[in-house]
């Protein structure tokens, strides 16, 4: 529904976690109907799911439903449409004559203050474009300029593609500046994120990603990682977070990840009753020896490691 509660949004996406079930780790992503509708059938084994909803920059916050055999529940995601006023931008950029990505391609529209970078891959992300026809300009050293009008709708994600001519040019000195937390600065956070994800080694969450989904636990988001999944047991407060990789045929859910709070490790209790999610500034995930950095190390690392920064 939209955020009064009165009008159903159809075509929004559910995303949705069983907590415990042994078929269903990964989540489940389903668009709702004409109506805003959309019904599922838990596995058997699931004893709650936690749920929200997304419309392109615009989602609702998570709900927890129990689950009970036999029984239905019903659950109402309010999206919060009434905030948006702007839609978001993804695509590729490409070497017009190779096809090969682009990496570190700056792209931005003109006369806005966000400018994106595209990742190794040529990808890209521009949130918050307000609404209406704007001149997209991508710009690559030793490609020529590009500009391109596209048409930005409310709360929808618009994909472009776009291919760079090659251009030699001269080079002029650049100078450069950032501003970061200077807490994850110290602690080497950025430096692990930028080798990391040259490297795929390893995944890093923000503050910004953590406020843009709203979990009510940080394990939630720890669990959207390819090969990990929870155990809660009977406390739903407090899951611990397993590494399928580091399972055996003889280990039955998993293997458990170590976690580390401000660079101490307390071992392989979960995240949960230690921190929340809004005292959390970087969160980093190791699922193998291979990616883990010395400084994490330790005999309890090899099922993986979770590391969190507070603010």
């Amino acid at each position: 529904m939209d955020q009064s509660g009165s009008v159903p949004i159809p075509g929004a996406t559910v995303v949705l976690r069983w907590t415990d079930a042994e078929r269903a780790r990964r989540p489940v992503r389903e668009d709702a109907g004409p109506g805003g509708q959309l019904v599922l059938c838990a596995p058997r084994d699931a004893r709650q799911a936690t749920l929200w909803a997304e419309l392109g920059d615009a989602s609702s916050e998570e709900a927890v439903a129990p689950i009970a055999a036999g029984a239905s529940r019903d659950v109402r995601l309010l999206l919060r449409l009434a905030e948006v006023r702007t839609g978001r931008l993804i695509g590729d950029v490409r070497d017009a004559l190779t096809d090969d990505p682009v990496a570190v391609a700056a792209v931005s529209v003109l006369g806005g203050t966000v400018v994106a970078e595209t990742n190794r891959r040529g990808r890209f992300i521009l949130s918050g474009v307000p609404v209406g026809v704007h001149e997209l300009s991508v710009r690559h050293l030793g490609y020529a300029p590009l500009s391109h009008a596209v048409t930005v709708s409310r709360g929808i994600t618009t994909e472009v593609e776009v291919g760079l001519v090659p251009e030699p040019v001269e080079m002029v000195p650049i100078v450069a500046t950032a501003a970061r937390p200077r807490r994850l600065e110290i602690k080497g956070f950025y430096e692990r994120k930028y080798w990391g994800e040259l490297v795929s080694g390893g995944t890093f969450l923000t503050a910004a990603d953590i406020e843009r989904r709203r979990p009510i636990l940080i394990s939630h988001m720890i669990a959207d990682e390819m090969g990990i999944y929870l155990d809660c047991g009977l406390r739903q407060s407090s899951c611990k977070i397993l590494n399928r990789r580091g399972s055996s045929g003889f280990v039955p859910g998993g293997c458990e990840m170590s976690v580390w709070v401000d660079g101490v490790s307390i071992g392989k209790g979960g995240p949960d009753s230690v921190v929340r999610p809004v005292e959390i500034a970087g969160v980093e995930i190791y699922k193998g020896p291979a990616s883990l950095p010395a400084e994490f190390g330790g005999s309890d690392s090899g099922c993986g490691v979770v590391v969190i920064w507070t603010k």
